[in-house]
């Protein structure tokens, strides 16, 4: 479970860097409901002619609920995310753009996952700025 998760932000920092799905996996780690978030992410993204430089990082990711006796065997992870090193750069005015200052450094996030033919598939991603950890 773990493993796909970590392999959905590979491809959502492949995206994130240029601003599109296209060329990455994320359809193959994330379904409709988590990849439209990200969707709305990149299209945000692409009109204010942002991407993402720097690395997020991930502390104390966690499975917290693990059901594989389900019809469709479901897992919930709890992960922090650290995107300290992360900064968003306008294409537009060719410069590294300030993060705001309400923007905690390190904040949980919940994905929920269900366990389909070809392996475990995100499909809700939650994140909470509130939430720091």
């Amino acid at each position: 479970m773990l493993a796909s998760y970590s392999a959905m932000w590979v491809e959502q920092m492949k995206a994130y860097r240029q601003a599109s799905a296209e060329g990455t996996e994320l359809e193959r780690y994330a379904t409709a409901e988590a990849l439209g978030q990200f969707r709305n992410d990149l299209d945000r993204m692409k009109a204010a002619g942002t991407v993402v430089r720097g690395d997020l990082a991930h502390d104390d990711t966690t499975v917290t609920a693990l059901d594989l006796d389900a019809r469709t065997p479901t897992a919930t992870v709890q992960d922090c995310m650290d995107i300290s090193k992360w900064q968003t750069y306008s294409t537009k005015k060719d410069q590294v753009l300030p993060m705001p200052s309400t923007q905690p450094h390190r904040y949980l996030a919940t994905a929920t996952a269900e366990k389909w033919e070809d392996g475990w598939i995100i499909t809700e991603f939650t994140p909470d700025g509130a939430q720091s950890c």
